[in-house]
This record gives structure tokens, sequence and C-alpha cells, in this order.
């Protein structure tokens, strides 16, 4: 049976619940505005995360996506294998597969970041 065909869409980012995904503590939530199970997307996943202060995302590392962060408010300890990086508005982070990293709001104020991961899904082999 063939897969049902996407449809394109424009969604309010209102419209979108906010999610504490696995491995995220603290109140660092995230709307997934675009990703397979919200939208069919097949090749990327784009989200708006907020984190509270001192909320953070678990060390880990991909097999074969790569991401991107850009920080739109406040400030937050990137860490990158091993570095460590303050990141504040305005900073993009690109993070290879392979490479651990995570990300914790240091700061005062809410750390509101856009993350853009492809492709989609993890699956495939270690990069």
């Amino acid at each position: 049976m063939p897969a049902e065909p996407r449809q394109p869409f424009i969604r309010n980012i209102a419209e979108v619940p906010w999610r504490e995904f696995p491995d995220h503590f603290g109140g660092a939530l995230s709307k997934p505005l675009v990703m397979p199970e919200t939208a069919g997307s097949r090749h990327v996943d784009y989200r708006i995360s907020m984190y509270q202060p001192m909320a953070y995302v678990k060390r880990h590392k991909h097999k074969v996506q790569e991401q991107i962060y850009h920080v739109l408010e406040g400030e937050g300890l990137m860490e990158l294998g091993n570095t460590k990086q303050v990141v504040r508005k305005h900073d993009v982070i690109f993070v290879p597969p392979g490479i651990e990293h995570s990300i914790n709001n240091t700061g005062l104020e809410d750390l509101v970041f856009l993350v853009i991961t492809a492709p989609a899904t993890d699956d495939g082999p270690a990069a």
C-alpha cells in the first residue's frame, strides 16, 4: 500500500503544545513544529525550544543526524565534545553526527532557541 501523500500546511506556533521529550529535564520544553509525527516530514525535524533556568538536555550524540541550534533569547552553556562555551542571542551552533553534546540554561531567564535536525530520524550506520 503506498504511503499517504504529505500535505503542505501553515501552522501558527501557538497551535502546537509544549512537550518535554525524553532525556530533557527541569522544564526543557519544545514545540515539535515539523517532524515525522506532526508533519510527515522525511528529511527534517524543526522545533523551537524553551528551557527554564537550570533546565537541560542530557549529553548525547547522533549516529547520522546533523543539528543546528539558533539561540533567540537567553543564555546557556553548550557542550560540544570536550568544549564548553557560553551561548547567547544570535549564536548559531552546528553539531555534526557523532559529537556528544548538551545544552543547559545557566542564565536567569528562559533560554529560547530553534533546533533544525536532518535527517528527521537517526536510523542508519554510524558516522
